[in-house]
């Protein structure tokens, strides 16, 4: 799959910005704030319909102004233009080929990225609802059916949560409002761990294989999931916790409490494990990422490194650029800080590159 052009209009700090890439390298160099990052960030509208930087879509728009536009030709067997533009206050305008979509979720997996970025940490040090979210995007991209259940499953949950609200501020409770969503919410519940379960159980092998890589067999990582479903009568749970619910007016058993532990020599990842160790662990699970979206449609996904030299060793550094010119990988978005390293590191890559030097929301050279 390749990039081959994308346009952006009043999209963050870009008033109007125009490129062409490469299909092998395209590394974007210049000061923090310039508008690196955005660029990349518009291309995962491409592909995911959302930003991965702002949750509001408004907030992509440039200040001052009253919409954005990102239109990219991806060429993927067939050439391909999509476009993604919003007007203040007004519906998100999504297209592929002049046509737009019924659900935005027909879009998720069509035409898949990888991103590695600075943030990407709070997959290990913040909460299981984020490393919820990370495996989520994964199996979403790969199996529109899990996406599906996903969405339903996520609707029920909250239309039960306002009843228990509902419920709690009218001093009331009528089982029999209640008892249709909690009947969804366990069967999809059930359907949706048996596919975590699957996932997780073929993601680990790949997933160790690329950490022993990065750092050479110095310690053992693993990943553990834990679901309340597992328990031998699940339903007789769900149901046991109804008056905990009514109290705290919301539900508390389901999948959306399920747990992903990072392991490293059986420890707990963010609490024993160094900053490098962690570094490790976040890399190997996107490329694991990146591998198994290969494996299941048939062609390498973009990949957006987002100033991530800047947080390796050179070690690391010189693992993930040995992987890049080995050929493993497709057509590569980078940013850096420091135009005078990426040239160095990429000097001899026997891949086409080319630079792309941002200032202030433009880009004021190509090399």
């Amino acid at each position: 799959m390749r990039l081959k052009k994308i346009s952006l209009f009043n999209f963050k700090n870009h008033s109007s910005t125009e490129l062409s890439f490469s299909d092998g390298i395209n590394c974007f160099i210049g000061i923090n704030g310039s508008g690196k990052t955005n660029i990349l960030d518009a291309i995962h509208y491409l592909s995911l319909t959302k930003s991965s930087l702002n949750s509001v879509d408004s907030q992509s728009i440039k200040l001052g102004e009253s919409f954005f536009s990102i239109k990219g030709i991806i060429n993927n067997s067939s050439e391909h233009e999509i476009l993604c533009a919003l007007q203040n206050k007004q519906k998100k305008v999504f297209k592929v080929d002049n046509k737009e979509y019924e659900k935005l979720s027909e879009h998720i997996g069509r035409f898949p990225v990888v991103l590695i970025a600075p943030n990407d940490n709070d997959v290990i040090r913040d909460s299981n609802e984020i490393r919820r979210k990370f495996f989520d995007s994964i199996i979403s991209q790969l199996d529109s059916k899990y996406l599906l259940q996903l969405i339903r499953y996520n609707h029920f949950l909250k239309q039960r949560n306002a009843l228990l609200k509902q419920f709690s501020q009218n001093k009331s409770f009528e089982q029999d409002l209640l008892t249709p969503y909690s009947l969804e919410i366990i069967e999809l519940s059930k359907s949706i761990s048996e596919f975590r379960k699957k996932f997780i159980e073929g993601f680990i092998p790949n997933f160790i294989n690329h950490y022993q890589n990065l750092c050479e067999d110095r310690e053992q990582v693993n990943i553990r999931y834990k679901s309340q479903t597992t328990t031998p009568d699940f339903d007789k749970l769900f149901h046991d916790n109804t008056e905990k619910d009514l109290i705290t007016q919301r539900t508390n058993v389901g999948i959306h409490k399920d747990e992903y532990d990072f392991l490293i020599n059986e420890n707990t990842l963010k609490k024993f494990g160094s900053q490098g160790q962690q570094k490790s662990f976040l890399i190997a699970l996107k490329l694991t990422q990146f591998d198994i979206i290969t494996k299941a449609k048939g062609f390498k996904p973009i990949l957006l490194l987002d100033d991530i030299f800047d947080k390796l060793d050179d070690l690391r550094i010189k693992k993930l650029i040995e992987m890049v010119a080995n050929n493993n990988f497709g057509q590569l978005f980078i940013t850096d800080a420091r135009p005078e390293r990426s040239k160095e590191l990429l000097k001899d890559l026997k891949k086409n590159t080319q630079f792309f030097e941002v200032l202030d929301g433009k880009i004021i050279s190509i090399k």
